[in-house]
């Protein structure tokens, strides 16, 4: 019974094995004549038991099946399915070293590749034109396509996600990022670049033995290697900031912190942690970031004025108005910051108004008073003044100007400074 029992299974192996190889068949006739519905229903009905199958019978199977799929290049509606099913013929040959459809699909799915990579690019150039995000969406899926097709080409994932959040995106933007940080992608690539003798254009290359040969043959010359960085810091930005558009910002906090132990000298990322501490209210943290900012990079003018609006939001007028010196050092035309030196000289003021408020009964001290507040707005009016000469299309400006102007009895002054006003009004 034992024996009778192994004969049946071996016969039933082999009539498997039949039908499958008839369902490959009738597939195979199927694609030759277009007819690609039939096709696929002859793949899937060998898909159920393929596993038990021989190498030979398998690659078979995967290679009809990217072509059912494939459709001769009429169907790249399901890029995907395509790009999976070659790529497992593709591994599925390499595990076992024998190539008799690799060199096939592998042009097939270079021939998608440019395509799609040719696509892309062409619907990201327009979207840069309308800012419309469903063109951008457009080149987004081109570039993710690209990478299912093929996987090796993790930039174009990389382009993707990028391009997904210029599209609003924002999810599967931060899916693809997380992807890429999955597979410790870093972007770190060289580049081979020379010069064209006929055209003077820069021509870039994939490869130092295509640069060398172009030299060779005398069609190029300046070549050149350059590296690109890595691009993780940057991927740890958008993901914030894609977050950030979601209104999760405490996941927008948590990609910073990652991102700075990773690039602790990232000016980028601190500016972005400083901002978000800013918008969650925590002012002391911004302000702390900020002049966390200024030790990297202490050459930068703005740091050192929001350091100083800081500062004024304290009270601290002394330490506000040595940031925004600080600042016009650097960027002798900053408008906004003599604006504001002017502005916290006039703070100074407020003590003294509200002691003369005290004393509306005692004329002499008033005017004493009165004298002193008068002298902390002719300190401003120096500064308030280079601010309109630097910017002459402030209307906030013009108006501290005409009060000042008038509480100085600047006469001349304010009677020069009225038409700019009504002009500004208009």
């Amino acid at each position: 019974m034992r024996k009778q029992l192994l004969i049946l299974s071996a016969l039933f192996v082999s009539m498997t094995v039949f039908s499958q190889k008839e369902e490959l068949k009738n597939a195979e006739k199927a694609i030759k004549s277009n007819d690609f519905n039939t096709a696929i229903a002859a793949i899937n009905q060998a898909e159920a038991s393929i596993a038990g199958t021989d190498d030979k019978t398998k690659a078979k199977f995967y290679y009809l099946k990217g072509m059912a799929l494939y459709q001769n290049g009429a169907n790249l509606t399901d890029v995907i399915k395509i790009g999976n099913a070659f790529n497992e013929l593709l591994k599925f040959e390499n595990d076992t070293k024998t190539f008799k459809y690799s060199e096939e699909v592998g042009g097939l799915i270079n021939m998608m590749v440019n395509n799609l990579a040719k696509k892309g690019t062409d619907d990201y150039n327009y979207a840069i034109q309308t800012k419309a995000p469903t063109d951008y969406l457009k080149a987004a899926k081109s570039f993710e396509e690209v990478y299912n097709l093929s996987p090796r080409d993790t930039v174009f994932l990389d382009n993707a996600a990028l391009v997904y959040a210029l599209g609003e995106n924002y999810n599967t933007s931060i899916d693809l990022y997380e992807k890429l940080l999955a597979l410790n992608y870093t972007g770190i690539t060289t580049i081979y670049v020379a010069t064209s003798k006929a055209t003077g254009e820069e021509i870039v290359y994939n490869s130092k033995k295509e640069l060398d040969l172009q030299v060779k043959l005398g069609l190029v010359e300046n070549p050149k290697e350059e590296k690109k960085e890595s691009r993780r810091e940057f991927m740890f930005k958008n993901l914030a900031q894609n977050n950030i558009a979601l209104g999760n910002n405490n996941k927008a906090m948590e990609y910073l912190t990652i991102g700075r132990k990773e690039f602790p000298k990232s000016y980028s990322l601190l500016i972005d942690e400083a901002n978000l501490h800013y918008k969650n209210g925590n002012n002391d943290l911004f302000k702390a970031k900020l002049e966390e900012a200024i030790q990297l990079n202490p050459t930068e003018p703005t740091l050192y004025y929001n350091v100083g609006v800081m500062n004024m939001d304290q009270k601290k007028l002394d330490e506000a108005i040595k940031f925004f010196k600080k600042s016009i050092e650097l960027k002798p035309d900053y408008a906004d910051a003599y604006n504001n030196i002017g502005a916290a000289i006039i703070e100074k003021a407020t003590p003294i108004i509200e002691e003369m408020n005290r004393n509306l009964n005692d004329f002499a001290k008033y005017d004493k008073l009165q004298a002193k507040q008068f002298d902390v707005y002719r300190q401003a009016v120096p500064y308030y003044e280079k601010a309109f000469e630097i910017n002459k299309t402030s209307i906030s400006v013009v108006q501290t100007l005409m009060g000042l102007y008038e509480n100085l009895e600047m006469t001349e002054k304010l009677k020069a400074i009225k038409p700019v006003y009504e002009a500004l009004k208009q």
